[in-house]
């Protein structure tokens, strides 16, 4: 008899499929010594089972942001783009411009499911976050703000248990090959 799925992911028995991970923080004042979010958005993938096989620190330049994650993204054996950082509304704030036109489809529920349960934790504020997520070929690309609160929120909330071939009705994983 094999093992029932925690409750949270609706109890099946589907085995679980461990992802490809890379974590990008987009940062002009943190490096990888100092990248909280990025080492959190780590440790939580690797605590799920998952492995991250890169993890890297960048400016805040449109250019460079998209060229890392379009790169990333033709790796065939890379599921997933965890990007942390840039998504707020200054003028430096440019992840969402730089990500979101690589997109072939785009998963708004993501960032509409964010802000609804930021709005829980930090209220109104999270109209400032310009969440996002989408689909790069067969990478699924999640973009979220750079506080460590909001990528354990992200991480925890959402992403992992989509991460996880048990969730039911659906998750990223067992669709991968019908994308």
């Amino acid at each position: 008899m094999s093992q029932a799925t925690p409750k949270a992911h609706g109890g099946t028995d589907r085995a679980f499929l461990a992802q490809d991970i890379r974590v990008l923080t987009i940062s002009d004042s943190r490096d990888l010594s100092t990248d909280k979010s990025g080492a959190l958005l780590e440790d939580l993938c690797k605590k799920a089972g998952h492995q991250v096989s890169l993890r890297k620190v960048i400016a805040d330049e449109q250019v460079e942001i998209q060229k890392t994650v379009a790169a990333w993204a033709a790796e065939k054996e890379v599921d997933v783009i965890l990007v942390t950082g840039g998504t707020g509304i200054t003028s430096r704030d440019v992840t969402p411009e730089a990500v979101e036109p690589l997109y072939d489809k785009a998963l708004p529920g993501f960032g509409e499911l964010f802000r609804q349960l930021s709005f829980a934790e930090i209220g109104t504020a999270c109209i400032q976050s310009r969440a996002s997520a989408g689909l790069i070929a067969k990478t699924v690309v999640f973009v979220m703000p750079g506080s460590t609160g909001a990528c354990r929120l992200a991480a925890e909330s959402i992403i992992l248990p989509q991460l996880d071939a048990r969730t039911r009705p659906c998750s990223f994983p067992e669709l991968r090959d019908a994308l």
